[in-house]
């Protein structure tokens, strides 16, 4: 038997094994593959797939250095394949994946910290060639460190073309008759699944998952978390009314090809809530799926439109939220927080921008005020954004170019946030009613903190006046958040004034003096 691999990899990487094997009848479903991997720390079992052409892969990811073994089975071949190779040191830019510590926050495996900077862009990577580029190149340029999107193709206002590929064998319906005021009368989930689509929901599209694979891949290296939607409602081909061994085939597949990329997080659904055909029990059933067979055990979570689901469900790993009120949004964060017990992921607090949909015309220094508002509270707020063009290229669905104002501070915070103390900031209760406190979350028993960080949101005093012992002194600086600005105050002890320039959106940094 041909066994093509890779004699080494650096750790946390793809280590890939290919083989051929059966082609007869469909090889999607009629077979199987496994690979068993062992080195001196961990073994685990992973489930490969079929690739197209005869060609099936078995992934690893290794999570440590040294020398590992191979076994690959299954009856997709008479035979077995056997092989050794070697794990490198991780590559400089390679963290690992990210894991959930201190209850509330992140951190990658190796105890680098991370603090979410996301933002959504749904079918980016379904785009033409020269827009995901500009996209990857919008990414990096702006620090965000996670992006949301979809494995299947969108359908929707400002969606109505065609994605670049299938995820299965088969063809479309007819696109051409769609409008911005039609567009529903096509929507599967809203029960008008139109004649036309021609599918079979056994037979994968390999190049539709390799060119998710490369997307994935290519954010990795620039240091960005996949945040991958496996479901979601926006759907005029039928993905959204599969039966439940095509929903079980998919997730499968899907986990099989994807669950060895590091910078992997699963999102059972976008809305999940706006698919009335699947019910309590496939959710938990997917869930058991994905906690079964990602033998890395990724952050797992699922993203409501009106109602949460259970974020207290032992699979899911923190809260992927959407807000539930047209006003209100990171301000609750507090009580998230105390309700779920898991770190607060604000995935949409609405979209910068000035589309006609409510969720997508807030102001930028609205969209910056929530940010601040939800990282203070000890929460990780999303971005996306929605500005008109002639071409109907939107970022929130298709990427490109960036035209709001928000993105061009989120890196101010996000440098901010990695000079906290610990792996982040928890709500200070004793604070001030008009103003929001983040404190260290390792710090929470203490009576008086090490560090304080305020902010005045839309409010706008001229000076505040700041008492916490008589014994300590404190080092004391004025931040502009639009402005991105950082100016010391001095050192202060007891009681003490700080003049503000009476704009909104202003912060105070207090940390204790070590000296």
């Amino acid at each position: 038997m041909d066994v093509i691999f890779k004699p080494q990899v650096a750790k946390w990487d793809v280590f890939e094994v290919e083989l051929k094997g059966k082609t007869e009848g469909n090889p999607f479903t009629d077979y199987r593959i496994q690979g068993y991997f062992k080195g001196e720390q961990e073994q685990v079992t992973a489930d490969g797939f079929y690739n197209g052409d005869g060609s099936y892969k078995v992934r690893f990811m290794p999570s440590y250095e040294g020398e590992y073994t191979f076994v690959i089975t299954g009856d997709f071949s008479e035979e077995r394949a056997e092989g050794k190779f070697l794990v490198s040191a991780a590559r400089k830019e390679n963290h690992g994946p990210v894991r959930v510590v201190n209850k509330f926050h992140f951190s990658y495996e190796d105890g680098t910290k991370y603090y979410s900077i996301g933002t959504t862009c749904y079918v980016w990577e379904l785009q033409s060639d020269e827009l995901i580029a500009e996209t990857l190149e919008s990414l990096f340029a702006t620090g965000f460190n996670k992006i949301r999107f979809c494995i299947f193709p969108k359908h929707y206002d400002y969606n109505l073309g065609e994605p670049r590929s299938y995820p299965y064998e088969g063809t479309p319906i007819d696109s051409s008759v769609l409008t911005s005021d039609n567009f529903n009368d096509y929507t599967a989930s809203l029960g008008n699944l139109k004649k036309g689509n021609d599918w079979d929901f056994t037979r994968f599209n390999p190049e539709h998952f390799t060119h998710i694979e490369n997307c994935i891949y290519e954010l990795g290296k620039r240091g960005i978390e996949a945040d991958l939607i496996v479901m979601h409602p926006y759907d005029r081909w039928g993905f959204s009314q599969m039966t439940k061994e095509q929903d079980d085939l998919y997730f499968n597949y899907v986990i099989a090809r994807f669950a060895a990329f590091h910078n992997v997080w699963w999102s059972l659904a976008n809305e999940y809530d706006l698919l009335p055909e699947k019910s309590m029990e496939d959710w938990e059933r997917y869930a058991s799926i994905i906690c079964e067979k990602d033998p890395y055990h990724h952050l797992r979570s699922i993203h409501n439109c009106f109602g949460f689901y259970d974020h207290t469900r032992p699979w899911i790993t923190h809260c992927s939220i959407q807000r539930q009120e047209l006003y209100r949004s990171s301000e609750l964060v507090n009580e998230w927080r105390a309700q779920f017990g898991k770190p607060v992921v604000l995935d949409e607090i609405a979209y910068e921008g000035n589309i006609q949909h409510g969720w997508g015309n807030i102001s930028g220094e609205e969209m910056l005020r929530r940010f601040w508002e939800a990282a203070l509270r000890g929460g990780y707020p999303g971005h996306s954004e929605c500005f008109m063009s002639d071409d109907n290229i939107l970022w929130w669905s298709h990427g490109g170019k960036l035209k709001g104002e928000s993105w061009k501070r989120f890196q101010f915070l996000h440098d901010i946030m990695l000079e906290t103390p610990g792996y982040g900031l928890m709500p200070y209760d004793k604070c001030g009613w008009d103003e929001i406190c983040g404190v260290p979350e390792e710090e929470k028993e203490e009576p008086i903190k090490d560090y304080y960080l305020f902010y005045y949101s839309f409010m706008r005093p001229s000076f505040r006046t700041f008492y916490f012992d008589d014994k300590n002194e404190y080092d004391v600086e004025v931040i502009d958040s639009w402005n991105m600005t950082i100016e010391s105050r001095g050192r202060y002890k007891g009681k003490f004034h700080i003049a503000l320039p009476g704009r909104a959106f202003m912060a105070i940094r207090v940390k204790k003096s070590l000296s």
